[in-house]
């Protein structure tokens, strides 16, 4: 299978792992939110990786993620990543190889801001 096909796979995964987190949070299951938001992660690296591999090293400082104060919550951070996603499926169907790569990198910089808020929030769980 080719590079093309792996990530349209490896992102079409993650899509639906963040449909599952998504699904958790509006039953309060956070740790079925972390488990799911974990694997639409690693699914995006593995995307990532193989765009690296056709595409060379990604442009990351220019690719930098503009949080307003109001993308804190975990939410609308999955939504935006989940839109970012379907965008860069978009773009792969189209062969627009380079703008699916920055979507899908900037989707894992969101889903690291939502790891980052679920990491916190346990650590306070466990000292109360």
């Amino acid at each position: 299978m080719e590079h093309k096909q792996k990530i349209i796979e490896a992102i079409k995964s993650a899509i639906n792992h963040l449909e599952s987190s998504m699904k958790a949070l509006v039953n309060r299951d956070e740790n079925g939110v972390a488990d799911s938001v974990w694997r639409a992660a690693a699914n995006l690296e593995y995307a990532n990786f193989l765009f690296s591999i056709i595409h060379g090293e990604p442009e990351s400082r220019s690719w930098k993620l503009e949080l307003r104060s109001k993308q804190v919550e975990i939410g609308p951070l999955l939504m935006s990543a989940q839109d970012l996603l379907r965008e860069a499926q978009s773009g792969l169907d189209t062969s627009e190889l380079h703008e699916a790569y920055k979507k899908t990198w900037m989707a894992r910089g969101y889903l690291l801001k939502v790891q980052g808020i679920l990491e916190k929030r346990q650590k306070k769980g466990e000292k109360s």
